[in-house]
């Protein structure tokens, strides 16, 4: 099975028909159906790390300003506590069970595209504020073991989130895409074709690192996928461009070259 991390990006790409909701309903085309998600999200961004056990986690709008379409939107996927309960198995005494949790809109907006009928399991991890990027990273190896269990670990964020600057540009009316945004992309895209994991690690502590990442909640997600592909699995990019200039959406597939189907 392989591992995802996906650019969210905006909430309304959960309900609008556009570039990035269409490119997610044709990357589900490419995936085949997981027995379950592990998900971790740039909006669970906590002291500590947890996962969810709820049985039928509850649909978390996490937003606010948006239309009120946005906020009835409803993903009642299942839970899954035998997984949650293997994860913690793998990751140890680390991590505390969260029975009351349900999915943040990092997860569902990407999964109502990838699997709209709401029918696969899912559950969370979050991610602890406390650890380095190496740290997250070392943390996420263990998990490597559930691709050959049939479950989907599932990476959201953005490999740039500097949101400050491009709601500034984009009130101004410009959606340039800045040199360092396209800078730190590119890195970001040979580390992960080149499978570097120290690379991806190190690349928040560069210049343009700083600049694309204000707080690393966005991109650590993507640490947690490159951790858990198998050794022999590739990475394509089969997302890519700028939302508002400077969000990159760029998604990163990593799976071996005979599981794939496109």
């Amino acid at each position: 099975m392989p591992a995802l991390f996906v650019g969210h990006g905006s909430p309304m790409n959960a309900i609008e028909d556009n570039r990035w909701s269409r490119a997610l309903r044709a990357l589900s085309t490419r995936l085949e159906r997981p027995r379950s998600v592990l998900a971790v999200s740039a909006h669970w961004f906590v002291e500590g790390t947890r996962i969810t056990g709820h049985p039928r986690p509850p649909t978390i709008h996490d937003f606010g300003g948006f239309p009120r379409a946005l906020h009835e939107v409803l993903y009642p996927a299942p839970g899954d506590p035998a997984l949650a309960d293997r994860a913690r198995s793998l990751l140890g005494d680390r991590v505390a069970l969260d029975d009351r949790r349900g999915l943040d809109h990092g997860v569902w907006s990407v999964l109502i595209h990838l699997f709209p009928q709401a029918d696969v399991p899912v559950v969370q991890l979050s991610l602890d504020e406390r650890l380095t990027p190496r740290e997250h990273y070392q943390v996420a190896r263990p998990l490597r073991s559930l691709g050959d269990e049939g479950v989907l670990l599932l990476a959201s964020g953005n490999v740039t989130h500097n949101l400050g600057y491009a709601m500034r540009r984009h009130a101004e009316g410009d959606d340039s895409i800045p040199d360092w945004a396209s800078r730190f992309d590119e890195a970001v895209k040979r580390a992960c074709a080149g499978r570097d994991g120290d690379a991806l690690a190190r690349l928040l502590e560069t210049e343009d690192g700083r600049m694309a990442q204000p707080s690393p909640d966005h991109y650590l997600p993507l640490l947690y996928a490159a951790a858990t592909a198998d050794e022999r699995d590739e990475a394509s990019f089969p997302i890519e461009g700028f939302d508002w200039g400077s969000l990159s959406m760029r998604s990163v597939l990593f799976r071996t070259q005979a599981n794939r189907r496109l």
